[in-house]
């Protein structure tokens, strides 16, 4: 069965000033998801989910749902902030997303398959789509009583993952001798420094990072299995004292965090050789451009990208 891709599009881009989901990067004007969902049909992915709000719909299918039509089933489904596990309602003055798990959870409905989830503003490589499509097609859905369920994660080093403009959050991996994900725990203010790098801890301490410590990009493999696990960590997560506030967001590494804790599922850190890249503030774009030129020009990818029916 060819997995599925589901991309995340529904955020707001307050740090970058605008819809960077949809905003062109190209040499000939394609978003970064372009991109991706080239890469992915390369990989063998089948259909594309689009994660988007419902507001955004006309703009969204204008400027990147008409080029993929005729190449791969896509399908819509739009977080919404009323699509909450029975008994919660949205608080009125809340208007931010929920965050990245409940971006997932909200694609349930049209996703029955193994499948990856990305971001839209971020460049994964084309060798990553491979690795988690060879192992999503290998993937089996054993009933949730059959515990831990197989998920998977492609894994990059720290320093290459750093913006040149601020500082970031990143979720940082540990990895057993097998593979497998050991550890995540979510860093804030993550930045270079001239050894390494270095993020500051809960009470606000500078720690150093050698700069090859595995990070996950949100570039994730999953079954649909975790669909109950992502619905049943979105409850907890709406019952404890602060989730109503306006910015609380329930994210996909804390969920995943908190599988491997309750030793409900495993994750295979998959790596790769490919260079990940994405725009957090507006300072970032020209370094993407340059970027994206530069792989055009050695042959990654063909300019203009939909234009020539290949894959």
């Amino acid at each position: 069965m060819n997995p599925t891709l589901v991309v995340l599009a529904a955020g707001m881009g307050s740090r970058y000033g605008g819809l960077k989901q949809i905003d062109r990067f190209g040499p000939n004007g394609e978003t970064i998801m372009d991109y991706a969902v080239y890469d992915a049909l390369r990989a063998g992915f089948g259909k594309v989910v689009f994660v988007i709000r419902r507001e955004l719909e006309a703009a969204f299918r204008a400027a990147v749902g008409g080029k993929y039509e005729g190449r791969v089933p896509v399908e819509y489904v739009f977080q919404e902030l009323d699509d909450l596990p029975s008994g919660f309602a949205a608080p009125p003055r809340r208007t931010k997303p929920w965050g990245t798990a409940h971006a997932i959870w909200c694609a349930r409905r049209a996703v029955a398959e193994p499948f990856a989830s990305i971001n839209a503003d971020d460049y994964y490589g084309r060798r990553s789509f491979h690795v988690v499509a060879e192992q999503l097609m290998r993937a089996t859905e054993a009933p949730l009583s059959k515990s831990p369920a197989e998920y998977c994660m492609v894994g990059y080093p720290v320093l290459q993952t750093l913006s040149e403009h601020a500082a970031v959050a990143r979720a940082i991996c540990g990895v057993d001798d097998r593979g497998f994900l050991a550890a995540l725990v979510e860093r804030m203010k993550v930045e270079r420094a001239e050894d390494g790098g270095r993020y500051l801890d809960e009470a606000g301490r500078a720690c150093a990072l050698r700069g090859n410590e595995v990070v996950s990009m949100n570039f994730w493999g999953f079954t649909p299995s975790v669909f109950e696990h992502l619905e049943r960590h979105l409850a907890r997560f709406l019952e404890t004292p602060g989730a109503a506030r306006e910015k609380s967001e329930c994210l996909i590494p804390v969920v995943v965090a908190e599988l491997l804790e309750e030793k409900i599922a495993q994750v295979r850190v998959l790596t790769t050789s490919d260079t990940w890249f994405g725009v957090t503030h507006p300072e970032d774009k020209p370094g993407v451009m340059r970027t994206l030129r530069d792989l055009v020009a050695r042959g990654e990818y063909p300019s203009p990208l939909w234009t020539d029916g290949r894959k």
